[in-house]
């Protein structure tokens, strides 16, 4: 705590020195402050009890204090973390914890950008390397280290980074460092034609003590699952957009030739013949992506196809979930907001997924059409994990309402994404409308209701919203989440209601929420999240 202390006085105290001894008024300050306080009442009946937080900690929250500064060409900033009694590391237990979350300082030399601190970048569209940060989930793998770009060329830059991956208020026993070349080409004295080539390349050094672990592991297995653990492990991709007209397309191919993972689906052999599943393996990976899409007077349609073979790529091998993760790996699935709609969303899967999706968009006038297709498969073809069907119609009226109807179907693997051994997958079927009414210019009420016929799993859902906002200050919502036809149990009823105020650069926000468990997905990365039952506070600013 000492050391974090010394850092705020050392920022703080040359923001205000430089300021008083030059007496310049070119000082550019900035930031934000985020709070998220939670009172949870238990209820055992929906499953929100046994945790600290329902049996005796009663209160619990966390919050960002973020300041930003520019001065005399360099940029810098600061951002305090605190955790009090926790649920968003550990859905099942209590975190808490508080100190120096972030902290950065860059500088531009004529071609050259420098940076050190926490450092955010991604490669591609980051299939071997992105550091960046996703709060709802608690994600923020941050590289901890130092980069420098060379703009070598208005349309060509090359960078590289050297550090260690962040952990929370620490980092893990690995190093990190890669590079990347991008560019640009325009082919035609017109903008119609372009292409954005590029390569990265990213290696990771395991530390001595976390090779002496692997090797006491693997040395317990049988001598047919034996191997000698390595330190090294690379990653290389190549990637490129090309322009022409109304259309893009980008694809890009990764490479991970040797790497050293756990695999919870892999053979282990035991004594006298007999096998468990899960064990460390030595593998490589790719992952083969590719997206093109079209956009042109009120149409627009966009096709993704991806290949996902062995490609989980942390920062210790032994890490899981969504720790320690060095890639991303774009998703293959429409992002859904209607609530029963996102109820069954599939996991990115970095061992084994073959994709597919298309998006169709066409708008007439006063109608606007939607329609999205994906699937989702082993390498086989042969199982299938997901699959959607969406649709969707609305019809604005401007300056009086918005009317939207659509229906989605799912087919959604229990048993892989849940880990629910022997569960029958899930399909479901559910229609959506919603209304938008606008009484005035600062005015307005939306409804929104589905309906999920379920016969498996969680069983059959109704979701009904009524929304009215006066702007630009307040906003309130009713909401009712009733399971109509339960597979299993009593019908139960999920309500919520909420009220949020805002003014200028601040927000407040106060919700009563009972919340059904489930997997809770954000850019492909999932997270179970029990039942949740309590009053949701929030304070955003910025300024």
């Amino acid at each position: 705590m000492i050391n974090h202390f010394l850092k705020i006085l050392l920022i703080v105290g040359c923001f205000y020195s430089s300021q008083l001894l030059l007496a310049q008024d070119n000082l550019v300050l900035g930031g934000g402050f985020q709070l998220n306080g939670n009172v949870f009442l238990r209820d055992s009946a929906i499953g929100a009890a046994n945790i600290p937080q329902y049996d005796h900690q009663i209160y619990g929250g966390e919050s960002w204090f973020e300041l930003n500064a520019s001065y005399l060409g360099f940029n810098g900033g600061l951002r305090y973390d605190a955790f009090n009694n926790s649920n968003l590391l550990n859905p099942q237990g209590s975190y808490t914890a508080h100190g120096i979350g972030k902290w950065y300082l860059n500088k531009s030399i004529d071609k050259l950008d420098l940076s050190v601190g926490y450092i955010y970048d991604q490669i591609g569209s980051g299939i071997i390397y992105r550091a960046y940060e996703e709060r709802a989930q608690l994600i923020d793998n941050a590289l901890i280290g130092a980069a420098a770009k060379w703009n070598f060329n208005p349309n060509w830059s090359v960078r590289g980074f050297v550090g260690k991956q962040r952990n929370l208020f620490s980092s893990y026993n690995s190093n990190l460092k890669g590079f990347a070349l991008n560019g640009f080409y325009q082919m035609s004295d017109t903008a119609s034609r372009s292409i954005s080539p590029g390569f990265g390349f990213v290696n990771r050094t395991l530390d001595e003590s976390i090779v002496s672990e692997l090797a006491a592991i693997i040395g317990s297995y049988e001598p047919v699952d034996q191997f000698k653990p390595f330190y090294n492990s690379n990653a290389f991709s190549v990637f490129n957009t090309l322009s022409w007209k109304d259309i893009t397309w980008y694809a890009e191919y990764a490479l991970k030739p040797n790497d050293l993972f756990y695999d919870p689906n892999a053979e282990r052999a035991l004594p006298k013949g007999q096998t468990s599943l899960g064990k460390l393996v030595k593998q490589s990976g790719s992952v083969a992506y590719s997206s093109i899409s079209y956009a042109a007077h009120g149409f627009g349609i966009t096709l993704e196809a991806k290949r996902t073979e062995g490609m989980d790529f942390r920062a210790e091998p032994l890490l899981s979930l969504n720790k320690g993760l060095i890639n991303f790996i774009p998703p293959m699935a429409k992002i859904n907001t209607y609530r029963l709609l996102a109820l069954y969303y599939p996991a990115t899967q970095f061992l084994d997924e073959l994709a597919y999706q298309a998006d169709i968009r066409y708008g007439l006038k006063k109608w606007n059409v939607s329609l999205n297709y994906s699937d989702i498969r082993d390498l086989t073809f042969k199982r299938q994990f997901y699959n959607e069907i969406y649709s969707e119609i609305s019809y604005k009226e401007p300056e009086k309402y918005t009317a939207t109807v659509g229906v989605q179907r799912q087919i959604f693997d229990v048993e892989k994404y849940y880990g629910k051994g022997g569960a029958k997958v899930v399909k479901t079927i559910t229609p959506f409308v919603e209304f938008l009414y606008k009484i005035s210019h600062s005015k307005s009420i939306r409804t929104e209701m589905q309906y999920m016929h379920n016969p498996t799993d969680i069983g059959s859902y109704v979701n009904a919203l009524l929304e009215v906002g006066i702007a630009p200050r307040w906003l309130f919502e009713v909401a009712d989440m009733y399971n109509i036809k339960p597979v299993k149990g009593s019908k139960l009823n999920y309500p919520s209601a909420g009220i949020s105020y805002s003014q200028g650069a601040n927000r407040f926000g106060l919700r009563y929420v009972k919340q059904l468990a489930g997997i809770v997905c954000s850019g492909g990365i999932c997270r179970l999240e029990p039942a949740f039952s309590g009053f949701r506070a929030s304070i955003n600013s910025n300024f």
